[in-house]
């Protein structure tokens, strides 16, 4: 398996690995205008491949906290794909793993996602809510834990608050329901 950043010429693998993955197009077509939303820039796309075909996909994009004291660079993980007959194989936790690497590099200090509260927090993510970080749109209580942050530089959690808003493409009450 390698793992490389996405080049506009990726587009077709980039939504087989969605369509594949969520089996529909919805995540697909949602997946295609957060690549060519503004708002969401700047991002990081990674597609993985195994023996050359394309396996797996994750999607950062930015996000900013408002009411926040000072600036704080967020991005969003939304989504993550493994194509079926690559998953538990460890492709979608070499996705995070690199993109997190990147985000830290490029200065981004908190990285949120709505996921399943057992897969996430083996890559070092927690609870946001608990964190004072509010979601785009509201999550019911009985799946809050879904509602994840990762600090990438130390101190960051504690010293910021605030509701988390999404790119354009994804700040839409639709995306944030299951």
């Amino acid at each position: 398996m390698y793992i490389r950043e996405t080049t506009d010429a990726d587009l077709n693998d980039i939504l087989f690995v969605e369509r594949e993955a969520f089996n529909s197009n919805k995540e697909a077509e949602l997946t295609k205008d957060m690549l060519a939303d503004p708002s969401a820039q700047p991002l990081v796309s990674l597609l993985a491949f195994v023996e050359n075909q394309p396996a797996g996909h994750i999607l950062f994009t930015k996000g900013q906290l408002a009411n926040a004291k000072g600036k704080v660079s967020v991005s969003f993980l939304a989504p993550l794909a493994v194509v079926p007959r690559f998953q538990k194989q460890g492709i979608g936790g070499n996705l995070i793993k690199k993109g997190l690497e990147l985000l830290s590099k490029s200065g981004v200090e908190l990285v949120f996602v709505v996921g399943h509260p057992e897969y996430y927090p083996r890559y070092g993510f927690t609870p946001a809510g608990k964190l004072g970080f509010e979601p785009t749109y509201p999550i019911p209580e009985e799946v809050a834990d879904a509602w994840m942050v990762q600090a990438l530089h130390p101190d960051i959690i504690g010293s910021v608050s605030g509701k988390v808003i999404c790119c354009d493409m994804l700040n839409k009450p639709e995306h944030w329901r299951e």
